[in-house]
């Protein structure tokens, strides 16, 4: 690790400690030459997919696309954020879960929608609409005819 103060290469770990989520190390080093201390974090780096758009380019897998097409959808509702943080957070999971080395654009929508219609009805028709590229009324009524299929399976017959 190069000092940041004099740029020299010898430098040693004073302590170090674990981060209490357990995600990130702290170290305390010393430069052994103009004998600065200063601070490092050591985080592990995950390689997600890239990202095969529909007119065949690439993009890197950016997780702040779906927090804006999150945001979209669930502009004035009442979903908290913790909620939508969880929701991401399960979309990249599945990602790197699965160790391919590229994905779909499609399968990124398809999972978003899928994480919309669990956290609320009105952002995954909003979604949908622009995914689905919906092209006149019969498309928003096939979709909210979707979205109230599982409430007319839990009612009960009398």
């Amino acid at each position: 690790m190069k000092c940041p103060f004099c740029s020299a290469d010898e430098t040693s770990v004073i302590d170090s400690r674990v981060s209490e989520d357990g995600g990130k190390i702290r170290r305390r080093r010393r430069c052994l030459v103009c004998d600065k201390r200063f601070t490092t974090y050591e985080t592990v780096e995950l390689r997600l997919p890239q990202v095969v758009k529909q007119d065949g380019n690439r993009a890197e897998f950016d997780r702040n696309k779906l927090l804006t097409g999150f945001a979209r959808a669930l502009h004035k509702r009442p979903v908290p954020t913790e909620q939508v943080d969880e929701a991401i957070d399960r979309i990249v999971q599945k990602y790197l879960s699965l160790g391919e080395r590229e994905v779909s654009s499609r399968s990124i929508g398809e999972s978003v929608m899928q994480e919309l219609y669990k956290l609320d009805e009105v952002a995954y028709i909003r979604f949908a609409s622009v995914y689905k590229s919906f092209q006149d009324v019969d498309d928003f009524r096939d979709a909210i005819k979707e979205v109230q299929k599982p409430q007319s399976k839990n009612t009960v017959k009398k």
